[in-house]
């Protein structure tokens, strides 16, 4: 039979009793004092310690100290845990300097194979090199001691943003000319010009390359009522190749001029004018905004245009500034819509199917619109 502890009893009211009892079958108290508030009504019952251990499987040290704890400051006091407030190291002002001027250098400076800091990494090597550079407070530095200095300042090393270097000197003039040829082609179209096209026509070019050719290896399994509500598709896919998109987007019409390529070469570019000459009006001028991509200057290129005096006028978007071109926004209607998850048999198939999707395009042309003009602030 388990021996009875020598303890001195533990007395419980009918208040007290009824406290612990709520308390050890609640499920919102804390799963610590519901514990302790079990261990006390089972010692004030003079149930042996050695069956309290079995029955609640808890060590006899933990049941003892918590019994000692009541019978001393009594049962509420007794249930909880002393808070310790934790004592914050004390990093001297020279030292946050250090390690603010460590994180605003790549590690590869010290000889590190990463790009970037980590928190653990800071703090690595805050506690190797701190206490040689003066800084002792530094010895024990942990994770969130380098967190905490970061965020006095704040310094976030862990985190790349990427930003892009205008290298165009001529970026705003270049700019306020596409902006101001989009401000009066908006304006001929409110005016609502009809009677054919205008004697100026603005077109937007530009490629769209990499589509890749890809073919499922199993065949893709429809939705079934009752079974799958989605289409299920392999992993495995096989790759064909790719295709470039060279399109012109009539920004009075929304008419879309395309063509399907392996490559983008000078020969497609000039296939593609050669397409727009013979669509428009031959006494209209056709206004084209593009980049300056090496098959829209070259020899071969100007040459063509040499021979058509007067029927095409350039007008450049900056260097890195293709966002400037609104056919940019037909090529992502174009990978909201039928380029989305494509699977083809073939490159000819995906050819077909790209040129079936803008005749769809111009079956229901949309204008597109350059909305904003702050010029000051467009970029």
């Amino acid at each position: 039979m388990p021996r009875k502890s020598q303890k001195a009893k533990l007395i419980l009211g009918q208040d007290k009793k009824g406290q612990l009892q709520q308390l050890a079958n609640s499920r919102k108290a804390p799963v610590r004092e519901a514990q302790r508030a079990t261990i006390l009504l089972r010692y004030a019952e003079d149930i042996p310690i050695t069956d309290i251990e079995k029955q609640l499987h808890v060590s006899r040290p933990t049941i003892y100290k918590w019994i000692d704890k009541a019978l001393a400051v009594g049962i509420e006091e007794g249930l909880k845990d002393k808070y310790h407030r934790p004592k914050k190291p004390v990093i001297t002002e020279e030292a946050k300097a250090w390690v603010i001027d460590l994180a605003c250098k790549k590690p590869t400076e010290y000889g590190y194979a990463a790009e970037m800091w980590t928190r653990s990494a800071l703090a690595s090597h805050a506690r190797k090199y701190g206490p040689e550079a003066g800084h002792d407070c530094l010895q024990k530095a942990a994770k969130a001691t380098i967190q905490r200095i970061l965020e006095g300042h704040p310094i976030r090393p862990h985190k790349m943003a990427y930003y892009l270097e205008k290298r165009d000197p001529q970026f705003e003039q270049k700019m306020t000319e596409v902006l101001c040829v989009y401000k009066e082609v908006n304006l001929q179209n409110e005016a609502g010009e009809t009677g054919g096209k205008p004697s100026v026509i603005t077109v937007s070019v530009d490629e769209k390359p990499g589509l890749q050719a890809i073919k499922n290896i199993a065949p893709d399994i429809m939705p079934e009522p009752g079974k799958q509500s989605r289409i299920m598709r392999d992993y495995e896919y096989k790759r064909l190749g790719t295709l470039s998109i060279l399109a012109s987007l009539d920004l009075q019409d929304g008419h879309v001029i395309a063509q399907v390529h392996d490559r983008h070469r000078s020969r497609e570019f000039i296939s593609l004018l050669k397409d727009l000459d013979a669509y428009y009006p031959a006494e209209s001028t056709i206004r084209i905004i593009l980049d300056n991509h090496s098959a829209h200057i070259s020899k071969e290129t100007m040459e063509y245009l040499a021979g058509r005096p007067g029927r095409f006028v350039y007008v450049h978007t900056p260097t890195h500034g293709s966002w400037l071109n609104l056919v940019e926004t037909l090529f992502g209607k174009m990978a909201r819509t039928f380029l989305k998850h494509i699977r083809v048999s073939s490159k000819q198939e995906l050819k077909e199917r790209i040129m079936l999707g803008i005749k769809e395009i111009n079956d229901s042309p949309v204008v597109h619109r350059w909305k904003k003009f702050d010029f000051a602030h467009a970029f």
